[in-house]
């Protein structure tokens, strides 16, 4: 499949953003070494069909604004980052299959529509804490994702190369399709999704605690049903996508104007989302989602203070609409009860629109012996008690989770009730970059959060 495949000229979009975010620093953008190369596959992106519709991306927002009305609950999911050789129907499927579980537990806990939103179909680039790595006295590019450079230790692959950029949209319009073909085929049959959780639990050691949620399956399906008819809950098929908005000069070549509104939307996902590392105020990546119609996420770590959050929310959701912006939280285990409570209740106090969501992920990487890289679910696990402890103690919606997992049964994350230990890591440790829940882990923590959605927390 080639970009030109893709094109279609059926609406008059504009092929050009507006540009302000060009004048302002830009952080964690590629040393590209072949400007001409670049400004090649920009111009074919720029003619390109976009990868979802306007549309689709209103629909996202009308959920997320129920998410910040307290009215429904966000899960997000998916890999730290994407590979071009990791999208496979088997993948995406199971990656589907998971989130649809997932979301069904946190339902009949929560009795709320679950808004499913994928890391999937454009999460292939990764900011860096270093522009190189050195290995043995060579020092080399750091890998950047995918979409920009190879992992693998040598110049080659280490180089910047604009092509990736072409490669990205092609695999991201490949993973759609893939996307639409198992959020819309069998899986989405919800009795099916709930006789897979019902497998899952008496299978599982746990058994004894998850069997709870999976025994009103018939009160839940008809409050499904119910959401289906109000027209506010797309079902077991409706599945939406977002990555980080990392790479400016791909995430403009991809934005367009709808005809019909005059609104500007970056159609290279759903949801686009800024990373702790680039969220500055007068920065390029805020200006730039400033000027998209997209719903918008920012991640808020442990050193943001109250001013700075209040002032981001000003840039970028200036006319407070629910629905336009999300605030991910990522603290860690050990700092969230002690850091989040002055931003949320700040936000509060002035009268923010936001949805707040957890994630429990970034805050507890740690190494171990073997080298890997890893991360405890029980830690996980405790971030998110902190989250809705926060919340509940101010009177606020916890309003999501935002996970990097896996449909696969992979060997990254320790803990779990089928359990991964520090020394079975080796064993599947596949990741390209962050270490990542396995189906098992996912569905754990689905059923121990469906435990504080149920204890009274609205």
């Amino acid at each position: 499949m080639t970009i030109t495949e893709l094109e279609a000229p059926v609406l008059p979009f504009a092929a050009r953003p507006q540009d302000s975010w060009r004048d302002l620093p830009a952080r964690q953008q590629p040393d590209w070494p072949d400007p001409v190369a670049l400004r090649r596959v920009l111009d074919e992106l720029a003619g390109a069909r976009p990868l979802v519709s306007a549309g689709q991306c209103d629909r996202l927002r009308n959920r997320l604004a129920a998410v910040a009305r307290g009215e429904a609950f966000l899960l997000q999911g998916g890999d730290c980052a994407e590979s071009f050789d990791g999208v496979s129907a088997n993948q995406v499927r199971d990656k589907i299959q998971t989130l649809q579980q997932m979301a069904l537990v946190l339902t009949q806990a929560s009795s709320l529509p679950v808004v499913k939103l994928g890391r999937m179909a454009g999460q292939y680039a990764k900011p860096r804490s270093s522009g190189h790595e050195t290995r043995d006295g060579v020092t080399l590019p750091s890998y950047r994702g995918d979409a920009v450079n190879g992992a693998a230790f040598t110049a080659a692959d280490r180089t910047p190369d604009p092509e990736r950029l072409r490669t990205a949209y092609l695999t991201s319009a490949r993973t759609l399709e893939l996307i639409r073909a198992a959020s819309e085929g069998s899986s989405a049959d919800l009795e099916r999704v709930h006789a897979w959780n019902r497998d899952f639990v008496s299978g599982s050691p746990a058994r004894d605690r998850y069997r709870g949620p999976v025994e009103d399956f018939a009160v839940t399906l008809r409050l499904l049903r119910a959401f289906g008819t109000r027209g506010d809950f797309g079902g077991a098929a409706e599945v939406f996508t977002s990555h980080e908005a990392l790479l400016l000069d791909y995430e403009a070549a991809l934005t367009r104007t709808d005809p019909f509104t005059g609104g500007r939307y970056a159609l290279s996902a759903h949801q686009l989302w800024i990373g702790e590392r680039t969220r500055e105020p007068g920065g390029a990546h805020v200006e730039f989602a400033a000027g998209i119609r997209n719903p918008v996420a920012v991640k808020i770590g442990p050193t943001a203070e109250p001013d700075e959050v209040l002032e981001l929310v000003r840039r970028i959701d200036p006319q407070g609409e629910p629905g336009r912006l999300t605030l991910i939280a990522r603290m860690g285990a050990d700092l969230v009860r002690d850091r989040l409570p002055r931003l949320v209740a700040r936000l509060a106090a002035a009268g923010s629109a936001v949805a707040w969501v957890c994630d429990p992920m970034h805050g507890n990487t740690v190494g171990t012996p073997s080298g890997h890289k890893t991360r405890r679910l029980d830690d996980v696990m405790d971030e998110v008690a902190g989250f809705f402890e926060v919340h509940r103690a101010l009177g606020t919606h916890p309003g999501g989770l935002h996970l990097e997992l896996t449909g696969e049964e992979v060997t990254e994350c320790v803990g779990g009730s089928q359990e991964v230990t520090l020394g079975d890591l080796p064993r599947r440790y596949e990741t390209t970059c962050d270490p990542r829940l396995n189906r098992s882990q996912s569905l754990d923590l689905a059923f121990r959060t469906a435990e504080l959605l149920g204890d009274g927390w609205r």
